[in-house]
């Protein structure tokens, strides 16, 4: 997470249920970029928000209640990641939303949800997670959070993580493409319908592994040649 979205000071949020727990799940401290977390850092909560056990940091209360949504709506929503990159929060401001003119866009085609901007989330709005669930609905696994930034959900850790990647990719292009004179070549909805399959396979490392694992584990690698001390 800290190479996609390590600028965003310690607004950044991710869970995931704790495994064979249903009723706690994993978040990262309030407090630390993301590039200082490591594993023993993660705050166990309940899903009232109740910490449980010893933590040194407090909990980020937006990030409960974006959080402690679908968790309890959806079995495959088991990771929720949230991002505010600048490439998200530009196409969460567009009226039109995410345009399917790039690679990485096409792979949500008809596959991406939406939810209207209710201000900052918090203790005082704890009703908006409901809303929240209800707007991603129960089979995309990605939402744009207008006026705000980013929401990806997954079975895993890995699913959510690359699913956020793409996302945020076809959001980057969109933005430099919006940014440029000249018209745009917009595909075929049968080439976009063809995408959506391809990135589908794709991030289910076509039947080879569980949904997400092959990138997210070239990601891992990644992160052990720059700082194997995030596992600590």
């Amino acid at each position: 997470m800290h190479t996609l979205a390590g600028k965003d000071s310690i607004n950044t949020h991710s869970t995931v249920r704790v495994p064979g727990d249903d009723h706690h799940f994993l978040i990262n401290p309030f407090g630390l970029r993301l590039g200082e977390v490591k594993a023993s850092d993660l705050i166990k909560i309940d899903l009232d928000g109740n910490v449980i056990g010893p933590s040194k940091h407090p909990v980020n209360r937006a990030g409960y209640v974006i959080h402690s949504a679908n968790p309890m709506q959806r079995e495959d929503a088991r990771c929720v990641i949230h991002t505010h990159t600048l490439p998200g929060m530009a196409v969460a401001a567009m009226a039109d939303g995410l345009q399917v003119h790039n690679i990485f866009g096409l792979g949500f085609h008809d596959r991406i949800s939406y939810h209207e901007f209710e201000g900052a989330s918090g203790d005082h709005n704890i009703s908006e997670r409901d809303r929240l669930a209800e707007s991603l609905g129960s089979s995309n696994k990605a939402m744009i959070m207008r006026n705000h930034g980013l929401l990806t959900v997954g079975e895993t850790v890995a699913e959510a993580f690359v699913w956020m990647y793409r996302l945020d990719r076809a959001c980057q292009v969109q933005a430099m493409v919006q940014g440029t004179p000249g018209r745009f070549v917009t595909p075929s909805l049968q080439a976009a319908e063809s995408t959506v399959k391809g990135t589908e396979n794709f991030v289910n490392g076509f039947g080879a592994c569980r949904p997400g694992e092959l990138e997210f584990s070239a990601f891992m690698r990644l992160m052990s040649e720059i700082d194997p001390s995030f596992s600590d």
